[in-house]
This record gives C-alpha cells, structure tokens and sequence, in this order.
C-alpha cells in the first residue's frame, strides 16, 4: 500500500478501518483489544493516509466516525510526520484543507486542530499553501469557509503565536502583518462565533506584542471597545481578559483611557454571567501589581468595594454548597483524597512557599472577589475601612437564617483585610475576636469553618494578648472555640479548625504548654472521629503542636494521651498503605521535639523505617516478589524519619545504627535515580556524621566519592537541593569542586553553582572561608558586560550570592568592595535594558555592602543613589529589603551630604514601603529623615516634599516628619 501523489483508498482496507472506528466509538466495546487493532495497522505506511481519507470525503459514514478518524490523526502525526514519505505528507495536507469549509463544524473544528499540530512540527515555511489558503477563506463570502479558517488560525495563535511573527522566505511581510487587519475587521461581524475568534487570536499577542499590533493599537484598543458591551458572553469576557493582560505587561498603552477601563470593568464585575464578572474581578489585583499609579483607583474604591463583597457571598450553584453537608462520619472514597506532596528534607533557606491561606480550592467569583479585597488592603489600607466597615457590620447584624450567605460573606472579608487594614483594625480588634468567637458555634457549617479560617488570620494579636488578663481569657476561648470545632461532625468544618488550629499552635508556641492536656485529648479524641482525608491534617497539627512546644511535650500524662493512638494506627497500617506518609511525619516532628524522650518509642519505629526502604528497594527491581508497588515517596518519608531520630535522639540513636543494615542502605539510596531520594539520603547522612560517625567509617570512601559526584556539572543541573544536601553533608572537602563549576564554560552549570554558594553562605560559610577571595573574584567576574550579556541569570544567581556572603563574612569583604560596587553600578544605571530580578539582587547586594562597609561606599554614592533609590522603590516589602535599606541608613548616616542630590529619589524609596517590620529600621529611617529635615532650611525642605506624590508625602508622615 505504497503512497504517492494520485493516492486512493482500497475498498477493504477503508471499511475495516471505519468498522474499527465505529467499534472504538462504541460505549460496549473492548477498548484495549481495539487499540491493538489500530496499532497493528499503524504500521502501514498510507494507514495515516487513510485517515485523513475518512476526515475529508466518508460523507455516508456518521459524524463520529470521521471525528474519531481524525483525532486518531492528529495524535499519530505528533509521533509520525517526520518520518513519513513527502508524498503522504502532502496527501494529508492537501486533504485538510478543504476540510477548512465542511459543512458539519466538527470537522471544520477537527481539521484547524490537525493543522495546529502540524504548524507546531514543522511551521509555516514548509506549507505556503496554508497561508494563501487561510487568506482566500477570510477574504470570501461563504460563512463556514471564514469560520473554519479562523477556529485554525486562532489554535494557531494559542499553540505557536510565534509563528505567524516571523520573517518568511518568498514572502514580503511576515503572516501576522497580513492576518491582523483582517482579525481586527471581524471585531465588528454580525457572527458571534467570528468576533470570538478574532479577538481570542489578537489577545494571544499581547505578551508577544509584535509590532504589528504595536502598530495597530488604537485600532485594537477601540475594538475592544466596540465589543465591550456584547450581547455573547463569550466575547465580554476575552474584552475583560484584554485588559486584565494590558494592565499586566503593557499598562502604558492604557493610561490615557485608564477611566473609561476602570469604569468598564467596574460594570463588568457585576455582568450576570459568572465567567465574565469573574475575569474582569482580576483586574484590580492585576492592576495593584503594575506600576500605575494607585491614586487613579481611589475614587472608585466606594463603588468597587460593595461589588466585591456581592460577590464574595455564594452563588446558589457553588459547590462548596453540596460539600457543606458532607457528614463527618461517611468514609472517604479514594477520589475524595486529595494529591499530597512530601517536601524532601533540605538543609539550607526554606525552600517552599506556606499556602495555608487557600480559602476555597476551586478558583472562582468569590475567591477572585476576596484576593482582590485582600490587595487592594495592602495597597490603600485603612483607607477602605469606611467604605467596607459599615456594609460589613450590617451584614453580620443581619441574623435570620436567609441571610446566612451574607453573614459568611461578611466574616471572610474581615480575614481578607485582616493584613492590609490591620492598623485600622487595630483598636477594635479585641470586639471583632469576641464578635467572631460565638460564630464558630452558629448553626450554618460554613459560617462556622470561615470563622475558623478568619480568626486563624488574627492568630499575632490574639497570642499578643496572653500578657494581660483580659488577652489570656480570649486567647482561652479562642483556643477552646477551635478545638470544639476540630471535634465537629461536618468534615469541612473539621479541615478549616485544624488548619486554624496549627496556625494558630505556630504563633502561640510554647504558650500552649500549659494548656498541652486539653489540646492533646481534643486531637487524639479527632483522631479517633475522622475519616482518611482529614486525618492527614490531625496528624499534621500534632506534628506542628511538637514543634511549637518541643522537650515541653516529654512528661508521661502527654506521652499517655497522645502516643498509644498513633502507635496504634501505626501498628494497623501495611508498609504500603500511602496513609502511612502524614504518619511518618508526623512521627518525625514528634521525635525531633520529644529528644531524647522519644527513646522508649524509637526501636520499632526505627526497624520499620528500614523494613520499608528495603522493601520499596527491592519492590523497583522486582515488584513480583516484594508483593508490592514501587512507590519512592515511602522511602523518602522513611528516610526523613530516621533524619528526626538522628537529631531527636542525639547520640542516643548509636545503638540502632550500630544493629542494622542502615549502612548499606542509606549508601543505595545516595546513589539511587530519584533526586528527592537522594536529597533526604545526603540530609540523613549528614545528620549521622554528627552523632555518630564511626558507624559509617567502613564505607567512609565511597559516602565521599558519591557526594562528592552530586557536584560533577550534569548532577548539579539535574538537582540544586540534593547538592546543597550533599556538600553540607561532608563539609568543605566539596569546597574546591563548587568553585570549579562556578568556573565552567556551560552558563546553567555556573548558574546552579552560584545557586548554591548563596545556599551555602548562608548556612555553613565557614566552609567557604579557606577560598573566599576566589569565590568573590569569580562572582564578580558575572556581572562584567561581556558576561552579563552572555547570561543574566548566572549574573543574576552571583550577584546574590555576593550579598548573602557579605552578610555573614561582614568585614572580611573589604577587599574586594570597591570592585563589586563598579559592577553594580552599571547595571542600575541600565535598569531598562536588563531584567527586574537582576536590578532587585543589584541594588540588594549594594545595600548589604554598604551595611558592612559603609565608610568604603559612602564617598561613592553620588554616582549611584539615584538608579540605586530608583531600583530600591520597586522592591516588595521583605527582609531582603530590610537590608539594602539598613546599608543606605549606614551609609547616610557616614557622608550626610553624599545624598543631598538625590533627596528626593531616597524619600520616594523610602514611601515604597508599606510598612517596615523591623522596629531598630524604622527608627534608623525616622533618624536620617528628621536629620535632613533639620540640615535643610529656608524652605529647602519644604521644596523637596512638593516634589513628591500626595500619596508619598502621606506615607513619610509614618517617620513623623
């Protein structure tokens, strides 16, 4: 069956192939054995020929069948077109197109994806004919012909948008130039389905911003427009998703029409279609994290704000609604378990953000409504409080059982502002507590699991009240309000009060001690109540209740309550049951806070670890005879468990050692494919050096040469963690391979070393102190021009690892100050021309050498304050932050009058702030601030605060000048 350019289908092969079709289709059929059929007659080399035969011209054959063909196609010439003879390449292709016009919209649907996949193997330039073809369709006048080259054109322009920017051999201009015009014209057909399509194409350059838009945008931006209000729903919301993408990349081309964007969207978040209002209620956190000015947003703040808790109340169709009633007692299925993801031990900077804050966890109205509330508080503050707090106390004063949505609604809004309006808040904060309190006994399960959530968010102040009478009893009530609630028979109920609970347990610490008995009889009686997936989150609160009160949890009448359940429940679960894995952490918490006190418990514990790593090592070579799944999540879980007895027990864990085979094991799994086995492999092993490193003196040479082999360039790009993990494990002896790949020629192996000489300065400098000079001398050779153009992120990671190795070597830097500086100071100068992660780390690293040498950088600061106050102003509030300014305080406060010049860029810096944390900086800022206040007279002062924003001169008054 040989293809060539006058191709036909044989009879047979043609009706086997649809007979096999028609049976794939079929709801009663083998799938499987099917499956085998087709993949037998893939071997053909026309079987792909065939299908595109029945794609196009089976017209007596169903619908189904010809799509089914089709589908069947496309996924084959993912794998296949490459390969094929040139004339059944050009048979499909040629056969595609005048699918472009069929009739039925599926096949036209069919055939634009197929074409798509096509594009994305081999581009445009191999198949001019598409091109002329897609013009010639959107140039007619036949309805279906114009739709199906569009459906292609717009699967084109989502999949490789690229493509169609760039210059084509033949052609005079590149596609998008041709294709443009025409999309903008269907913004105003009288077809629904035309004007989706073309404004769902031009969208997808917006990131990409060729110049042919660049171009066009007046053009574009009044399209929109004209679209704004459109009867489909479909089209209002790709006009929201324009804008909500122009305000994220390119906020310039809407600020002289910004009032009419906000107006609209404003209108928009209130459209009757869910789907809409909710792409345009992504538009005010888009909007707080641009650079536009947020003074345009206030006057509309009065009429956005009530919008946003409209919508923050549930829908009637919600399905948190359903899942509401789920009683507590009803077992879980196994599709109720959510996925759950072990994080590898990893000695060095936490590595993980905290997500505990995930109201809802599906995306929609309300939880877009709530974090755009939760912004817009961190950007305007209390400002929104006398809009927000009246709407707010009539709904929670509102106590029929109708309301209830309301009522909810209104106490997740007081969670959502509670950090961004927390000055305001401030005063009344002990009433809204006490108010909230009885609200986790109201009769409505979200009502009381939002309640949960809310207070949890109030978790600082409330622990801050413990000093006083008053603060302690509502700590108290607070306290027994979530463990009545972790006691709860609706399940999600019982998820938000032990989230609330291990919050509220990380910023209470040690002063749960006393209550310890209580808290401990409340978890384990939930322990007893709860079904597969929210015991996942009891364990993890025990587990977050021993870290925060440590050795405090080591007497018997704690042990009694809270050991013998989970040694039961351990005891209960197979070594390859996944509910094991929150147990094994959850045992490691508790051994590492428990000491030496977990003695009595950790023989068993011990022994199965090993038991489990051997098992799962033997079921990945022989699954038959282990009679288990391999699955590396339980040797990871083991491993970080023996990490926690190592460092529970001390040298107390010598005589389990020195019993088993852990030796040996532990050497397989630092040698083993999967990084995250690796990572917990090297964190053990350096864990038992410690304590007891005689037990691994008779491998000694091979634990060396295979941590040492996790530095060699391939394994170092492969996995950061597990070298961080590996070098901290033996020390400096690694110290001479590390600056060799900050040496190498291959730009991401630098990149990674970098990575990890910041990782290591802040963890064990000690070990990089012997070649200091030379790690800082490499480093700073990143950022010189021809370097820095070759590759930004290796400048990038080098640039940082020079800040994080001044901050703890402090004066030994000096020497090489001076020279670091004159690199950096280029590079703020060409902010524009480098990318914002480079520029931040610049004027971060600047600020942390001029905090440890500030008598070396001061007299400089003429050449750079302005790029570098610039730079700083863009910052977010962090630590980070908090130190580049510590190094200006320093450096001002060495030369007053270096910084006169740029006065007005430091007090903007400054007004960058939403609020400095550390209480010694504010007080510093407050200093330099009146400083220059009182050096300048004859209204000198005053002249450089009306240079400022109304919103900056607002934010200085926090520094009472």
């Amino acid at each position: 069956m040989a293809a060539s350019s006058s191709w036909q289908p044989q009879e047979d092969g043609f009706k086997e192939i649809c007979g096999l079709l028609e049976q794939q289709i079929s709801p009663t059929s083998d799938k499987s054995q099917i499956w085998q059929q087709l993949q037998h007659y893939s071997q053909f080399p026309d079987f792909n020929n065939y299908l595109a035969f029945i794609l196009a011209r089976a017209e007596g054959k169903p619908m189904e069948v010809r799509q089914a063909s089709g589908l069947l196609l496309k996924n084959n010439l993912r794998t296949a077109f490459k390969s094929m003879a040139p004339p059944s390449q050009q048979y499909i292709k040629s056969e595609l197109l005048p699918c472009l016009g069929a009739a039925d919209r599926h096949i036209r649907s069919t055939a634009g994806t197929i074409i798509s996949v096509l594009v994305q193997i081999e581009g445009v330039f191999g198949w001019p004919e598409l091109l002329q073809t897609l013009v010639k369709c959107l140039d007619g006048n036949e309805l279906n012909q114009i739709e199906g080259a569009m459906d292609a054109l717009s699967k084109i322009c989502e999949d490789i948008p690229q493509v169609l920017d760039a210059d084509m051999p033949g052609l005079t201009e590149r596609p998008i130039n041709v294709f443009l015009p025409r999309l903008l014209q269907f913004f105003q057909s009288p077809h629904a389905s035309l004007r989706k399509l073309s404004l769902g194409s031009v969208n997808q350059y917006i990131m990409l911003m060729p110049e042919a838009l660049y171009m066009s945008m007046d053009k574009y931006l009044q399209g929109l427009f004209i679209l704004a209000n459109d009867p489909a729903a479909e089209v209002r919301k790709l006009v929201c998703a324009a804008f909500v993408q122009l305000v994220e990349v390119r906020p310039d081309f809407l600020e002289p029409i910004l009032r009419n964007v906000i107006e609209y969207m404003l209108l928009v978040n209130k459209d009757p279609d869910d789907e809409v209002a909710l792409e345009a209620c992504e538009f005010w956190s888009a909007y707080c994290e641009t650079q536009l000015p947020p003074e345009n947003l206030r006057e509309f703040l009065p009429h956005l704000i009530p919008v946003l808790l409209s919508n923050m109340v549930y829908s009637d169709d919600d399905e948190s609604l359903v899942d509401a009633e789920e009683d507590g007692s009803m077992p879980d299925r196994d599709q109720d378990l959510r996925p759950r993801f072990h994080s590898s031990r990893f000695h060095g900077s936490e590595n993980g953000e905290d997500d505990d804050d995930d109201i809802v966890n599906i995306w929609n109205l309300r939880k877009c409504s709530a974090a755009a509330l939760d912004v817009l508080s961190n950007v305007f503050g209390d400002e929104i409080l006398p809009t927000l707090m009246p709407i707010v106390q009539a709904k929670l004063s509102s106590t029929d059982d109708a309301a209830w949505k309301a009522r909810e609604a209104a106490v997740l809004a007081l969670g959502a502002i509670s950090e961004g309006c927390i000055n305001g808040l401030y005063p009344h904060l002990s009433e809204i507590v006490t108010f909230l309190i009885p609200l986790l006994d109201d009769k409505f399960p979200l009502i009381r699991s939002i309640s949960c959530w809310t207070i949890s968010r109030f978790s600082k102040f409330i622990v801050q009240g413990i000093g006083h009478q008053e603060g302690r009893e509502q700590f108290d009530k607070v306290l027994m309000g979530l463990l009545r609630r972790i006691l709860d028979n609706n399940k999600r109920v019982q998820e938000a009060a032990c989230s609330a609970f291990a919050t509220l347990e990380e910023e209470a610490a040690k002063e749960l001690a006393p209550r310890l008995e209580i808290i401990l009889q409340h978890l384990m009686c939930a322990f007893g109540k709860y079904q597969r997936r929210n015991l996942r989150i009891v364990y993890d609160a025990i587990g977050t209740l021993a870290e925060a009160v440590g050795r405090e949890l080591n007497e018997p009448k704690y042990l009694d309550i809270m050991m013998p359940p989970l040694i039961a429940k351990w005891e209960q679960l197979s070594n390859s049951d996944k509910d094991l894995f929150p147990l094994l952490e959850c045992f490691t918490s508790i051994a590492q806070a428990l000491g030496i006190g977990f003695s009595q418990f950790a023989q068993p514990v011990f022994q199965r670890c090993i038991t489990i790593i051997q098992s799962q090592q033997l079921a990945k070579v022989n699954p038959v005879s282990s009679g288990v799944q391999y699955d590396r999540e339980f040797v990871v879980c083991s491993l970080d468990l023996l990490s926690g007895l190592a460092e529970g027990l001390g040298s107390g864990v010598e005589s389990l050692v020195s019993q088993s085979s852990l030796r040996d094991i532990l050497l397989e799994c630092c040698m083993d494919d999967a990084p995250d086995i690796r990572q917990s492999a090297f964190a053990l092993l350096g864990d038992l050096a410690r304590v007891c490193p005689i037990h691994l003196h008779p491998r000694l040479s091979e634990f060396l040469e295979v941590a040492n082999s996790q530095l060699s360039p391939p394994k170092l790009r492969e996995n950061l963690s597990v070298a961080n993990n590996a070098c901290w494990a033996i020390g400096g002896s690694l110290r001479d391979i590390l600056l060799e790949c900050c040496m190498d020629d291959a730009p991401d192996i630098r990149q990674s070393a970098f990575a990890l000489l910041g990782d290591l300065a802040r963890v064990c400098p000690i070990h990089l102190h012997p070649r200091l000079s030379e790690f800082l001398e490499v480093a700073n050779s990143q950022l010189s021009p021809p370097k820095l153009r070759e590759n930004l992120s290796v400048a990038n990671n080098a640039c940082w690892a020079i800040g994080e190795l001044a901050m703890k070597v402090r004066q030994e830097i000096s020497p090489v100050v001076m020279t670091v500086i004159s690199s950096l100071v280029p590079i703020l100068h060409h902010a524009e021309e480098l990318n914002k992660s480079l520029i931040e780390n610049s004027a971060i690293t600047l600020g942390r050498l001029a905090w440890v040498c500030p008598e070396l950088v001061s007299p400089h600061m003429g050449h750079f304050m302005q790029s570098w106050c610039i730079a700083l102003s863009m910052i977010r509030d962090d630590i980070e932050k908090e130190d580049a300014f510590r190094g200006l305080c320093a450096m001002v406060n060495n030369t007053p009058a270096g910084a006169l010049s740029s006065l007005i860029f430091m007090c903007k810096a400054i007004a960058s702030w939403h609020e400095i944390r550390s209480e010694d900086l504010h007080n510093e800022v407050c200093q330099v601030l009146r400083g220059y206040k009182n050096m300048l007279r004859d209204g000198s002062w005053e002249q450089c605060m009306s240079a400022l924003e109304p919103q900056e001169k607002d934010k200085l008054s926090k520094y009472l000048v």
